[in-house]
């Protein structure tokens, strides 16, 4: 009787002990399987691992690869460090940002300057002062309106915006700025099409020039609409009313209408 008791807790005993392993085995297999399928499920895409100033050729040691799931992933996108080693930043790049292709171009030759600078583009540079360079706040990236002035014989000076939105290209021979405190330059770069090129360096010969510093967020120019002017009729003449005389002889009288 005694065996047999002890016979049934052996087989009791193993089956209690299947039942746990298998709630375990359920139990994990519920918690490892969906991070392994969200693992496959990843991309390696290129990021920022420092902060990457505007117009800087891009080195190894900037970027580095984090894992995205797939359909995250930003158009234009980077897979493979390689593919941005050597291009340089249009902008400025923050640490840990996905690097996508419209923040950078393409390096073969020269100065990084002349990557910067859009198709149909021209870099134009011109001397300023303390007072011209907006007393030293003009950094790249800025974006400037140009005034000009000139005399006009026999008048006052006319002044004049001959020139809207025109970006900052570089300050001196600095394409890039990681401090936001004013530097007194003595000349700046900017970027404009020829026919603008043109028009700065024709105002340049006639007069003086001045730049003012726009907001970044400020949209293309809008003239405010000229004003009304109110068309004054000259006054309307009207004929002086007839004079009337009267005239008598002996006993006719006679009544007659005269202008004045």
């Amino acid at each position: 009787m005694v065996k047999r008791r002890g016979v049934l807790l052996v087989i009791l005993s193993l089956f209690m002990a299947v039942g746990a392993a298998f709630v375990a085995n359920e139990w994990i297999v519920a918690r490892v399987m969906p991070k392994q399928e969200l693992a496959e499920n990843k991309t390696q895409v290129v990021a920022a691992a420092m902060s990457i100033p505007f117009a800087t050729k891009v080195e190894k040691r900037h970027l580095k690869l984090v894992e995205i799931p797939e359909g995250l992933m930003p158009e234009g996108f980077f897979s493979a460090v390689d593919d941005v080693v050597g291009q340089v930043s249009t902008t400025s790049i923050a640490r840990g940002e996905i690097l996508v292709t419209e923040r950078f171009r393409a390096h073969t030759a020269g100065s990084t300057l002349a990557a910067l600078v859009n198709k149909n583009m021209r870099a134009v540079t011109v001397r300023v002062d303390d007072v011209v360079g907006v007393a030293g706040f003009l950094l790249p990236g800025n974006t400037v309106d140009v005034l000009a002035s000139r005399k006009v014989a026999g008048k006052r000076a006319v002044t004049e915006t001959i020139l809207r939105n025109i970006k900052v290209l570089a300050v001196d021979q600095t394409a890039s700025t990681d401090d936001n405190l004013p530097v007194i330059v003595r000349a700046v770069t900017l970027e404009m099409l020829p026919q603008q090129a043109e028009e700065l360096f024709r105002a340049r010969t006639e007069g003086t020039i001045q730049l003012t510093l726009r907001n970044p967020m400020e949209g293309d120019y809008v003239p405010p609409p000229a004003p009304k002017r109110t068309v004054r009729r000259a006054p309307v003449k009207r004929a002086p009313a007839p004079t009337e005389v009267t005239v008598i002889r002996g006993t006719t009288i006679n009544k007659t209408k005269t202008k004045t």
